[in-house]
């Protein structure tokens, strides 16, 4: 039984990384981890204010001695999975970089938790023990997958959880939408009084829910915001931002590390935005022409969302 396994979200990052003759970087658990024997990229969790393309280099140098240069995100996923030698229910968010291999790390300690890595051709790599997910960004069959809790608990986006520190701290993974109609309007929601940012036009969207695929939220949180449906059509980008002292609602002071990542989404039916989720972070929704975007007092993802997006929005200093 499953059903009282601790809840915990975490989020992750690996590397994609392939030689000239298309043989792919992989490595094999260690025994004495959650999956011993079984092969997956390399790559591991993101460290609380660490930025995920840095837990790329850093877990690939601890796990294959090798140096590489990560290039962009190229898919994001996530999966539900029990680990009841460990009387957890484990949700990540997993966040995989296409990259390439640059040197070598002669100073790097193994860390311990693979204990082999290995250049496979992909139709090699269908007949090992992969982790689905692995098996998924290498488009092969899942197997068996992993073991799934039997009631996944109703839990919100984020877990606020004391650091070493003592002080609480949360990591919190979000999917936003760079949302535009027919005519090249841009939807945008602003953030409601008591919320970091208060007053400011931000993209919509927000934290994944425990269990839920980063695309299905995106999607729900749009609707819950301004009562649009849309599409997505690509993966934009993923930022990283720490605050240590950040104050919402809550009343007192977190140590908040966001991971975010950004879609493009086409809304091919736009109509006058409302928002259905009220008494939350989201005070109005409207949609805006590319020179009205100008004057908006914008929050700093937005603007980083809008660079990767290329809509030819020029954004004051």
């Amino acid at each position: 039984m499953t059903a009282e396994l601790e809840p915990l979200r975490r989020i992750a990052a690996y590397a994609h990384c392939t030689d000239p003759d298309g043989r792919v970087l992989l490595v094999r658990a260690a025994p004495g981890t959650g999956t011993p024997g079984v092969w997956s990229l390399p790559g591991g969790g993101v460290d609380h204010g660490e930025h995920p393309h840095r837990t790329v280099a850093r877990e690939v140098a601890g796990e294959t001695g090798l140096a590489v240069q990560t290039d962009q995100v190229v898919r994001v996923l996530s999966d539900l999975r029990a680990l009841p030698h460990r009387s957890l229910a484990l949700h990540t968010d997993r966040l995989i970089y296409q990259a390439a291999v640059v040197g070598t790390v002669s100073d790097q300690e193994p860390n311990g938790t693979v204990d082999r890595a290995h250049w496979v051709p992909v139709a090699e790599a269908a007949g090992l023990p992969l982790r689905p997910f692995t098996a998924a960004v290498l488009g092969l069959p899942p197997g068996e997958g992993d073991l799934r809790p039997e009631d996944p608990p109703d839990l919100p986006s984020f877990l606020i959880l004391p650091g070493p520190d003592g002080r609480h701290r949360t990591q919190r993974f979000a999917a936003y939408a760079v949302a535009t109609d027919p005519v090249g309007r841009v939807l945008l929601t602003r953030i409601a009084e008591g919320y970091p940012g208060a007053g400011a036009w931000h993209l919509p969207g927000g934290g994944t829910d425990f269990g839920e695929d980063p695309t299905v939220a995106l999607l729900r949180e749009v609707t819950e915001e301004t009562g649009q449906r849309g599409e997505i059509t690509g993966l934009l980008g993923v930022a990283s931002h720490r605050d240590p002292d950040c104050l919402g609602p809550e009343g007192y002071p977190i140590d908040w590390h966001g991971v975010r990542a950004f879609y493009r989404v086409e809304v091919a039916d736009a109509t006058e935005p409302v928002v259905y989720d009220l008494g939350g972070s989201t005070a109005a929704a409207a949609w805006f022409g590319a020179d009205e975007v100008a004057g908006l007092r914008l929050t700093e993802a937005t603007r980083e969302a809008f660079a990767s997006a290329d809509l030819g929005v020029t954004l004051r200093d």
